[in-house]
Protein backbone atom coordinates (compact mmCIF):
# COMPACT_ATOMS: atom_id res chain seq x y z
CA UNK A 1 0.00 0.00 0.00
CA UNK A 2 1.41 3.37 -0.95
CA UNK A 3 1.99 5.97 1.73
CA UNK A 4 4.15 9.00 2.21
CA UNK A 5 7.55 8.12 0.84
CA UNK A 6 11.19 9.00 1.12
CA UNK A 7 13.27 7.61 -1.70
CA UNK A 8 10.31 5.43 -2.71
CA UNK A 9 10.06 3.74 0.69
CA UNK A 10 6.96 3.98 2.90
CA UNK A 11 7.71 6.03 5.99
CA UNK A 12 7.72 4.40 9.42
CA UNK A 13 4.96 6.69 10.71
CA UNK A 14 2.40 5.70 8.08
CA UNK A 15 -0.36 3.81 9.88
CA UNK A 16 -2.76 1.51 8.03
CA UNK A 17 -6.45 2.40 8.31
CA UNK A 18 -8.95 -0.38 7.60
CA UNK A 19 -12.47 -1.48 8.41
CA UNK A 20 -13.17 -4.87 9.97
CA UNK A 21 -14.46 -6.48 6.76
CA UNK A 22 -11.66 -5.13 4.54
CA UNK A 23 -13.80 -3.23 2.05
CA UNK A 24 -12.37 0.12 3.18
CA UNK A 25 -8.67 0.79 3.58
CA UNK A 26 -6.32 3.71 3.59
CA UNK A 27 -3.45 5.39 5.35
CA UNK A 28 -2.67 7.90 8.08
CA UNK A 29 0.53 9.52 6.85
CA UNK A 30 3.26 10.86 9.09
CA UNK A 31 1.65 9.87 12.38
CA UNK A 32 3.75 10.64 15.45
CA UNK A 33 3.42 12.12 18.95
CA UNK A 34 4.26 15.54 17.45
CA UNK A 35 1.66 15.40 14.66
CA UNK A 36 -1.22 14.13 16.77
CA UNK A 37 -2.51 13.45 20.24
CA UNK A 38 -3.53 10.08 21.63
CA UNK A 39 -6.28 10.43 24.23
CA UNK A 40 -9.27 8.61 25.72
CA UNK A 41 -12.66 10.35 25.74
CA UNK A 42 -15.46 9.26 28.07
CA UNK A 43 -18.08 11.78 26.89
CA UNK A 44 -21.63 10.56 26.42
CA UNK A 45 -21.55 11.54 22.73
CA UNK A 46 -18.66 9.20 21.93
CA UNK A 47 -20.39 6.44 23.86
CA UNK A 48 -23.64 7.07 21.99
CA UNK A 49 -21.84 6.87 18.63
CA UNK A 50 -20.43 3.44 19.47
CA UNK A 51 -23.84 2.21 20.66
CA UNK A 52 -25.64 3.53 17.58
CA UNK A 53 -23.28 1.55 15.35
CA UNK A 54 -23.71 -1.55 17.51
CA UNK A 55 -20.00 -1.50 18.33
CA UNK A 56 -19.67 -0.77 22.07
CA UNK A 57 -17.67 -3.94 22.76
CA UNK A 58 -15.12 -3.13 20.05
CA UNK A 59 -14.83 0.60 20.73
CA UNK A 60 -15.43 1.34 24.42
CA UNK A 61 -13.15 0.37 27.29
CA UNK A 62 -14.39 -0.94 30.63
CA UNK A 63 -15.43 2.57 31.68
CA UNK A 64 -17.01 3.63 28.38
CA UNK A 65 -13.93 5.40 27.03
CA UNK A 66 -13.05 5.75 23.35
CA UNK A 67 -9.37 5.95 22.43
CA UNK A 68 -8.70 8.47 19.66
CA UNK A 69 -5.75 9.89 17.77
CA UNK A 70 -6.37 13.55 17.00
CA UNK A 71 -4.48 14.81 13.96
CA UNK A 72 -4.89 16.80 10.75
CA UNK A 73 -7.58 15.37 8.46
CA UNK A 74 -5.21 15.90 5.52
CA UNK A 75 -3.04 13.07 6.86
CA UNK A 76 -5.83 10.59 6.06
CA UNK A 77 -6.22 9.07 2.59
CA UNK A 78 -8.51 6.30 1.37
CA UNK A 79 -7.14 3.87 -1.21
CA UNK A 80 -10.15 1.55 -1.37
CA UNK A 81 -13.86 1.58 -0.54
CA UNK A 82 -14.58 5.30 -0.50
CA UNK A 83 -18.14 4.46 -1.59
CA UNK A 84 -18.65 2.66 1.73
CA UNK A 85 -17.85 5.71 3.87
CA UNK A 86 -20.83 7.31 5.64
CA UNK A 87 -21.36 9.83 8.40
CA UNK A 88 -23.96 10.76 10.99
CA UNK A 89 -24.66 13.63 13.34
CA UNK A 90 -26.00 12.88 16.77
CA UNK A 91 -27.69 16.31 16.74
CA UNK A 92 -28.48 18.76 13.92
CA UNK A 93 -25.44 20.92 14.69
CA UNK A 94 -23.12 18.20 15.95
CA UNK A 95 -19.78 16.90 14.74
CA UNK A 96 -19.64 14.68 11.67
CA UNK A 97 -19.05 11.16 12.92
CA UNK A 98 -17.64 8.94 10.18
CA UNK A 99 -18.04 5.19 9.83
CA UNK A 100 -18.22 2.51 7.17
CA UNK A 101 -21.59 1.40 5.80
CA UNK A 102 -20.27 -2.08 4.99
CA UNK A 103 -19.48 -3.25 8.53
CA UNK A 104 -20.21 -0.23 10.78
CA UNK A 105 -16.55 0.32 11.69
CA UNK A 106 -16.15 3.74 13.34
CA UNK A 107 -13.53 5.89 11.60
CA UNK A 108 -13.51 9.21 13.43
CA UNK A 109 -14.96 12.62 14.09
CA UNK A 110 -14.50 15.85 12.16
CA UNK A 111 -15.91 19.33 12.20
CA UNK A 112 -18.90 19.98 9.97
CA UNK A 113 -16.64 22.19 7.86
CA UNK A 114 -13.08 21.60 6.62
CA UNK A 115 -12.15 25.05 7.94
CA UNK A 116 -11.07 23.20 11.11
CA UNK A 117 -8.91 20.49 9.51
CA UNK A 118 -8.88 17.91 12.28
CA UNK A 119 -10.00 14.33 12.70
CA UNK A 120 -10.24 12.28 15.88
CA UNK A 121 -9.47 8.80 14.54
CA UNK A 122 -10.98 5.98 16.57
CA UNK A 123 -8.61 3.17 17.51
CA UNK A 124 -10.82 0.42 16.07
CA UNK A 125 -10.03 1.48 12.48
CA UNK A 126 -6.27 1.83 13.01
CA UNK A 127 -3.74 -0.92 12.45
CA UNK A 128 0.06 -1.07 12.81
CA UNK A 129 2.43 1.01 10.71
CA UNK A 130 3.09 0.09 7.09
CA UNK A 131 6.53 -1.30 7.95
CA UNK A 132 5.21 -3.34 10.89
CA UNK A 133 5.96 -1.06 13.82
CA UNK A 134 3.19 -1.34 16.44
CA UNK A 135 0.74 1.53 16.27
CA UNK A 136 1.22 2.39 19.93
CA UNK A 137 4.93 3.04 19.33
CA UNK A 138 4.11 5.39 16.45
CA UNK A 139 1.44 7.57 18.10
CA UNK A 140 3.00 7.61 21.57
CA UNK A 141 1.38 7.32 24.99
CA UNK A 142 -2.11 8.39 26.00
CA UNK A 143 -1.84 12.03 27.12
CA UNK A 144 -5.18 12.41 28.85
CA UNK A 145 -8.46 10.78 29.85
CA UNK A 146 -11.15 13.40 29.22
CA UNK A 147 -14.74 13.84 30.47
CA UNK A 148 -14.43 11.19 33.16
CA UNK A 149 -17.71 12.36 34.72
CA UNK A 150 -19.49 10.38 31.99
CA UNK A 151 -17.50 7.20 32.68
CA UNK A 152 -19.36 4.00 33.50
CA UNK A 153 -18.64 0.94 35.63
CA UNK A 154 -16.05 0.85 38.40
CA UNK A 155 -14.39 4.27 38.25
CA UNK A 156 -11.82 3.68 40.99
CA UNK A 157 -8.99 3.10 38.51
CA UNK A 158 -9.72 6.42 36.78
CA UNK A 159 -8.55 8.31 39.85
CA UNK A 160 -5.00 7.40 38.85
CA UNK A 161 -5.44 8.76 35.30
CA UNK A 162 -5.12 12.56 34.85
CA UNK A 163 -7.72 14.23 32.67
CA UNK A 164 -5.25 16.84 31.33
CA UNK A 165 -8.04 18.64 29.45
CA UNK A 166 -6.27 22.04 29.31
CA UNK A 167 -3.11 20.38 27.97
CA UNK A 168 -5.13 18.42 25.39
CA UNK A 169 -6.85 21.63 24.24
CA UNK A 170 -3.52 23.43 23.84
CA UNK A 171 -2.05 20.55 21.82
CA UNK A 172 -5.21 20.34 19.72
CA UNK A 173 -5.13 24.08 18.99
CA UNK A 174 -1.47 23.92 17.98
CA UNK A 175 -2.07 21.00 15.60
CA UNK A 176 -5.01 22.81 14.01
CA UNK A 177 -3.07 26.06 13.65
CA UNK A 178 -0.15 24.32 11.92
CA UNK A 179 -2.51 22.32 9.69
CA UNK A 180 -4.42 25.44 8.72
CA UNK A 181 -1.17 27.27 7.90
CA UNK A 182 -0.17 24.38 5.60
CA UNK A 183 -3.51 24.59 3.81
CA UNK A 184 -4.71 21.20 5.09
CA UNK A 185 -8.31 22.48 5.09
CA UNK A 186 -8.17 22.18 1.29
CA UNK A 187 -6.93 18.58 1.37
CA UNK A 188 -9.29 16.70 3.66
CA UNK A 189 -10.19 13.15 2.66
CA UNK A 190 -13.62 13.71 4.22
CA UNK A 191 -14.57 16.65 2.01
CA UNK A 192 -14.64 17.29 -1.72
CA UNK A 193 -11.95 19.12 -3.71
CA UNK A 194 -10.74 22.38 -2.16
CA UNK A 195 -12.88 21.87 0.93
CA UNK A 196 -16.37 21.65 -0.50
CA UNK A 197 -19.20 19.41 0.72
CA UNK A 198 -18.64 16.25 2.79
CA UNK A 199 -18.00 13.14 0.68
CA UNK A 200 -21.10 11.56 2.24
CA UNK A 201 -24.38 13.28 3.10
CA UNK A 202 -24.62 13.46 6.91
CA UNK A 203 -27.61 11.68 8.45
CA UNK A 204 -28.91 13.24 11.65
CA UNK A 205 -30.29 10.77 14.16
CA UNK A 206 -34.00 10.85 14.80
CA UNK A 207 -35.27 11.51 18.32
CA UNK A 208 -35.92 7.79 18.74
CA UNK A 209 -32.47 6.78 17.46
CA UNK A 210 -30.80 9.36 19.66
CA UNK A 211 -32.68 8.25 22.78
CA UNK A 212 -31.67 4.64 22.11
CA UNK A 213 -28.03 5.55 21.51
CA UNK A 214 -27.75 7.48 24.79
CA UNK A 215 -29.46 4.78 26.83
CA UNK A 216 -26.91 3.00 29.00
Amino acid sequence: MAGSTEGGIAMMGDIVLACSCGRVSGLVSGASPSTGTRAVCYCDDCQAFARHLGQPERVLDANGGTEVFQTSAARVSFSKGREHISCIRLRPNGLLRWHTSCCATPIGNTSATPALPFVGLIHSCLRDAVRGTPREEIVGPVRGWAYQKFATGDKSALKLKPQNVPSLIVRFARIIAVARFRGDHRRSAFFGPNGTAPIAVPKTLTDEERAKAYRR
